[in-house]
């Protein structure tokens, strides 16, 4: 089982996706943006090689209003070899990378200048592909669309566009069930037309499901529309946040709960997790059923934790410092889980400040006069209730990145601000 994240990477330096409003959309901001953007790229996918992680969903806007009249750039020509370099990366480490165009992409809307768009924006994300040279397993993630009052019409105008499209297209387009309209049994009618690949989501089949709600034997079904040359199935995974709208995806994947629900789940399978703390919970999640169960993984992740939890739950973190003492164990369940009960918890004024000396503690013996001076002024002003924890953590993050602090410059507690 591949497990992956989609678009963004928390907490990895370097990996920050720049964004351009129309109004400053010009030639020169928008070469650099891509030219930034492709860096990023670069960067996210070293970090999947040094996680081990095999999954990745590039983010649409990798290139800037890319199927848009708006974008003047040749970036297929400008950053060839640059994306090339990345191709090779992708395939030497055998990472399976996808693409998931937004909700105004819709293939079988009623409106033909919709569709147009459409069809140039899947043209687009094609072109993104074929310029990192990736095999016919990156596939292009689409929902099928609206209902416009008559599913069974909207549905046919699906497959009615689907087979006007370029042949390149069609080879990587793929489509997905949705939690309101088109459910998993509407789609697999559709792959019968069409025999377009189906990709099984868990959280929308939850919310909207055919009168057999049983996900096993729907995750089966949508196993066969996959051919050998799209490679394996792939679903995407989430949780249902509590206390939020139907649909909203949790902070971080609860691993009880996936390791409960893939019990089942055929072994190959590619799952795309859906979730917002996007890399860290795929670590988890890897670090979970990976076969090599040895502690220094999670004394990696400890590394990366370790103040966060302290800030959140002193008693977390001895609990999880005592743990990890057992160099001959792997108790990956009870340390995520002692993760995220720490997570839940309400960080207190004492709690951050505790941390914050704990972090300065390493930056003070390489600090100057003046940013010793600024430590304690930021400190009292934030017991004092003048200053957010967000900007006592920031101004930690400038600190450890001029002193050149990997150890620190990786840590979560200030990665999440900075």
């Amino acid at each position: 089982m591949r497990i992956g994240f989609a678009c963004l990477a928390i907490g990895v330096p370097g990996t920050a996706i720049r964004h351009i409003l129309k109004r400053s959309a010009d030639h020169q901001t928008l070469s650099d943006a891509i030219r930034q953007n492709i860096k990023a790229l670069d960067t996210m996918i070293e970090y999947c090689i040094d996680q081990s992680i095999s999954l990745f969903r590039i983010s649409s806007d990798i290139i800037p209003f890319g199927s848009s009249p708006l974008n003047t750039v040749d970036w297929q020509k400008d950053f060839a070899n640059e994306l090339t370099r990345i191709g090779s990366k992708i395939r030497e480490a055998g990472i399976r990378v996808t693409m998931h165009p937004g909700q105004y992409t819709v293939l079988n809307a009623v409106d033909q200048a919709v569709v147009r768009r459409a069809v140039d924006d899947l043209v687009y994300h094609t072109a993104f592909l074929d310029s990192l040279q990736t095999n016919a397993d990156s596939k292009i993630i689409l929902h099928v669309g609206g209902a416009y009052g008559d599913k069974n019409l909207a549905l046919d105008r699906f497959a009615e566009q689907y087979i006007r499209l370029p042949g390149s297209v069609c080879k990587r387009l793929v489509i997905e069930n949705d939690e309101r309209l088109f459910n998993v049994s509407d789609l697999l009618s559709l792959h019968q037309k069409i025999r377009v690949p189906v990709v099984f989501d868990t959280l929308h089949h939850a919310l909207n499901h055919p009168d057999t709600e049983n996900p096993l034997r729907w995750l089966l079904e949508c196993r066969k529309t996959w051919s050998e040359s799209d490679g394996l199935q792939k679903i995407h995974y989430s949780q249902q946040a509590v206390d939020k709208r139907p649909g909203s995806h949790t902070q971080t994947i609860q691993l009880n709960t996936f390791l409960d629900d893939i019990r089942s789940w055929p072994d190959k399978l590619d799952v795309m997790l859906e979730v917002k703390d996007k890399n860290l919970s795929v670590v988890k999640c890897i670090n979970a059923v990976r076969p090599d169960r040895t502690i220094l993984h999670l004394e990696k992740e400890w590394a990366r934790y370790k103040y966060e939890v302290l800030e959140q739950a002193p008693d977390v973190y001895v609990l999880i410092r005592q743990m990890l003492q057992d160099k001959k164990s792997y108790p990956v369940q009870s340390f995520y889980q002692a993760i995220e009960n720490a997570a839940d918890r309400e960080v207190t004024t004492g709690h951050a400040v505790n941390a914050a000396q704990h972090v300065w503690g390493y930056l003070e013996v390489h600090a100057s006069e003046r940013e010793k001076r600024q430590f304690e002024s930021q400190l009292k002003r934030y017991q004092e209730g003048r200053l957010s924890n967000e900007s006592l953590k920031r101004f930690l993050c400038r600190v450890a990145s001029s002193q050149n602090q990997p150890y620190l410059d990786q840590s979560l507690y200030m990665r999440r601000y900075c």
